[in-house]
This record gives C-alpha cells, structure tokens and sequence, in this order.
C-alpha cells in the first residue's frame, strides 16, 4: 500500500509539474506569435511601396455607400463664387499652394470654398453659442459675429502660409546636401539627367520634399517638356532663392553649351561663401539681440542683489529718525 501511495503522489506531482511547464509554453508561444504578428504589421505599414499600394486600392470594393464623405461636393460649389477675378491674386495663391506641396488641379478651388465655408459657418456657431450668454448686447453679439468671420476668412491663409513656411525651410536646409551630391554625380561622370534623378534617389529618405521635387522635375523632361522649362518649374515649386540661384545657372549652361561640372564647382563653392557670410551675420547679430533680455530679466535682478540691502538700510535709519 505504501509503494501504491508514494507511486501515486509522484504521478500526481508529474502532472501538475506537465500541466504548469504546458501552461507557461502555451503563453510563451502566444506571445511570441503576438509579437511576430505586430512586428509584421509595422514593417508593413513602414514598407512605402505596400503603404502607396494600401492608398491605391483602399477604395476598391467598397460600396457607395460605405464610402468615405466626399467634401469635394460642398466645396466645389461654393468655390465657384469666391474665386477671385483678378489674375494677380490667383497667380499669387497658386503659387503659395505649389510652394506648400499640393499640387492638385481641384486645391485651387477648394482653398477659397474652404474659406468661404469658414466665413458663414464659423459665424452661424459663434450666432448660436451667444444665445446661452444673454448679458451680451446686440452690438456685442454683432461684433464677434464679424470678428469670427473675418477669422474665418484669413484662417486658411494664415494655415497655408505657415504651411508653405516649414516646407521651404525644410526645402532650404536639404539643397546644400543636395548640391554636393549633384556636384559629385556630375563630375563622376553622369549627366545632368541621370545626376538629378541619382540625387532624388540618395534623398528619399533624408529630405522627402527635395527628393520628391527633383523627381517631378526628371518626370517632366521624359514627358517632353523642355530642360530649361522643368528647372524654372522647379525653382517656382520651391521658393527657394538658392535653389532659383541654381536653376538660372543651368539654364544659361545649357543655353551656352558650358560644362555643367565646373558650372556646379563654381556654384558650389559661391553657396558654401555665401552660407558663412550668413552664419557670420546672424553671430554679429547676438550682440544687438542679446540687449533687451539682458535690460528686462538680468539687470532688475542684479540691482535688486547689489542695491537691494542698502536701500533696506537706508529706509530703516529714516524710520528710526
């Protein structure tokens, strides 16, 4: 009976040993294909070939409606009557609009329907939102009304201009890596094609927006557009002045049949002159820059330590007086 019970309570302490060791290998298991699972899913959405797939076909299949809202139907009416006659102005927000990266027909139109959606819908809520305070005057209502449509009206404006502000800054600080390596291409050999589109290859991921415009522009000469045409075309997407400084000195390489690799060198050499002379600049700048912190928060502080106790002592011996 002895050796039946100690058989027993080995088996018993096997199985449970098994059941817990199964346990803990089932959770790690599961673990282990969770974070193979998620893994798969951030190299997927990483992965910018699968990401422009998953874009291209996101709609397909999808029924009417199951669809997406398309605003595209109460702006583009709108846009049809608050679209600027003037030629100027028109010129001068598509131009903003290039500069900011969209490149749409149909941005145009749907700035300035945005706009005018703004105006009269920003005012209708400001309109209702007065009735729950009913100590405002009617005058005090009227003016929010107007003041949140004037805010409706230079909203996209003041959103679009702070756009077009970070690309150009972004567009600014990747040409000097742009230049070297356009300069080195050229002089390995490559013409001025091919060392355009090497450039916006070695620039995918580093400087996105360059890399993206350099791209448009060899994608516009195999389209047959001219070689002097598509890099004024670049130089108006950008804004850039020293991009426009460059894109003139192709144009008259090209013009004149010069070498484009020494064209560059020089070029090269000019920009790298002229962004010290800036850095120096902006140094002989701290001087003057560095007066109104050091009037408004050193110096009260430094009066306050250094004369501070004297006046103390000098207020306390007139009341003892």
């Amino acid at each position: 009976m002895e050796i039946l019970n100690a058989l027993s309570t080995m088996i018993g302490t096997d199985v449970e040993t098994t059941t817990v060791l199964a346990f803990v290998a089932t959770i790690g298991v599961t673990v282990g294909l969770l974070a193979y699972g998620v893994s798969l899913l951030v190299a997927g959405a990483a992965d910018p070939v699968r990401r422009r797939l998953a874009q291209a076909t996101a709609l397909e299949g999808v029924g009417d409606a199951e669809r997406p809202v398309d605003l595209t139907r109460f702006i583009d009416p709108v846009s049809k009557y608050v679209v600027p006659a003037q030629a100027d102005e028109r010129d001068s927000t598509q131009r903003r609009l290039l500069q900011a990266g969209f490149r749409s027909r149909q941005a145009f139109r749907h700035f300035y329907g945005i706009k005018a959606l703004l105006a009269v819908v920003l005012p209708l809520i400001a309109f209702v939102a007065a009735r729950w305070a009913p100590q405002l005057s009617t005058n005090a209502v009227v003016f929010i009304v107007l003041f949140v449509a004037f805010i409706g009206v230079r909203l996209p404006d003041v959103v679009l201009n702070t756009l077009r502000a970070r690309r150009i800054k972004r567009l600014r600080n990747a040409f000097p890596d742009a230049l070297d390596l356009l300069v080195v291409c050229v002089e390995s050999g490559l013409g001025l094609s091919p060392a355009i589109e090497r450039v916006a290859r070695e620039l995918e991921v580093s400087h996105p927006d360059l890399a993206q415009e350099l791209a448009l522009v060899n994608a516009e000469i195999r389209a047959g557009l001219e070689r002097p045409v598509a890099l004024r075309n670049l130089a108006t997407r950008t804004g850039v002045e020293d991009i426009s400084g460059l894109v003139g000195l192709l144009v008259q390489t090209i013009r004149f049949g010069t070498s484009v690799a020494d064209a560059l060198r020089v070029y090269s050499e000019e920009f790298r002159d002229k962004r010290m002379q800036k850095a120096e600049e902006q140094a002989a700048k701290i001087g003057t820059k560095m007066i109104f912190p050091l009037v408004l928060c050193l110096f009260p502080s430094f009066f306050i330590v250094a004369v501070g106790p004297a006046a103390i002592r000098i207020i306390s011996v007139f009341q003892q007086l």
